[in-house]
């Protein structure tokens, strides 16, 4: 016969009653600790580009630029206006010019080819994707050459096309337009607006474009993002200094710290006001995005 071992009721309510302690790396003071100190990390430049801006050369390079006292930001802006006749206000424009047109043209590219890569079928068409996604796995310096060989040929180095016309080209936009489309675009809606008698044109404007109007949003921030930061093509495109981006001017100025020290305010006040448009697009641009993250959640 088998032995039964008793059990003992009061022990197990005494165990399963007892709080487990959690390690201390997952406890909620560790865990609101390590966030606090990655927004200081994140904010820390930010903050020392606010006060900055407002100082002079000799509080920049004497290593006073956090300090409380000496606000020279009227100054410093009116430098900025009127060095080189108003130079930076035309490199800011450029930079609107190139990041705005291109980030919409861009975006309506990429929503188009997701789109179609989605919606239509043809022989070839998952290599043609493949293709497409191989061009996300070339960095863009090493397209930089290629791009003005060809610019070259063209006779449009030294324009605003060198710039303009290799940004309308994203890769990875496409890969997302596709995924959007997949995830907010069904073929049902698309076959009753079809046996509606609307065309296929049509139904992309009209049905399709409205429905994956947060992939558009995305696509467009990430690009206007880009181009704005960009700094490699516009170098290697540009030697007229009316034709710069604000990141390419911002540059030059830098580059002449050394032998012009009056241009550290500059540089600095200039670095402040070229984050303003990031910021305005993401801030007016974002309910588009909560309602692509909210939209398949809600039938």
């Amino acid at each position: 016969m088998s032995t039964l071992t008793p059990v003992r009721p009061d022990a197990d309510v005494a165990a399963a009653g007892k709080p487990r302690r959690r390690p201390w790396t997952m406890s909620k003071t560790a865990v609101n600790g390590a966030l606090v100190l990655a927004t200081l990390y994140t904010l820390l430049p930010l903050g020392w580009l606010l006060t900055a801006s407002a100082k002079n050369t000799a509080d920049l390079i004497g290593g006073r630029s956090l300090g409380a006292g000496n606000f020279h930001l009227g100054q410093n802006l009116h430098d900025l206006a009127t060095t080189g006749d108003g130079i930076y206000f035309r490199w800011y424009l450029n930079s609107l010019l190139y990041a705005g047109i291109g980030a919409l043209l861009c975006a309506l590219i990429c929503v188009c080819a997701g789109y179609a890569f989605h919606v239509y079928g043809f022989p070839g068409k998952e290599k043609l994707f493949g293709v497409v996604l191989l061009g996300v796995l070339v960095p863009t310096t090493a397209l930089a050459l290629p791009m003005y060989l060809l610019a070259s040929q063209l006779h449009i180095v030294n324009t605003y096309w060198a710039v303009l016309l290799p940004s309308l080209v994203n890769p990875f936009g496409v890969y997302l337009a596709r995924v959007f489309c997949a995830g907010y675009v069904p073929g049902e809606t698309l076959e009753a607006a079809r046996m509606d008698g609307a065309g296929e044109l049509r139904t992309f404007w009209s049905i399709g474009l409205k429905m994956v109007m947060p992939g558009f949003v995305t696509i467009f921030l990430f690009q206007f993002t880009a181009i704005w930061n960009n700094f490699f093509l516009p170098l290697v495109m540009l030697s007229d200094n009316r034709l710069f981006p604000v990141s390419l001017g911002l540059y030059s100025w830098n580059a002449q710290t050394h032998a012009f020290p009056e241009y550290y305010p500059l540089v600095v006040t200039g670095s402040l006001l070229a984050i303003l448009p990031l910021v305005i697009a993401f801030v007016l641009l974002q309910r588009h995005w909560k309602a692509g993250l909210t939209a398949g959640s809600v039938k």
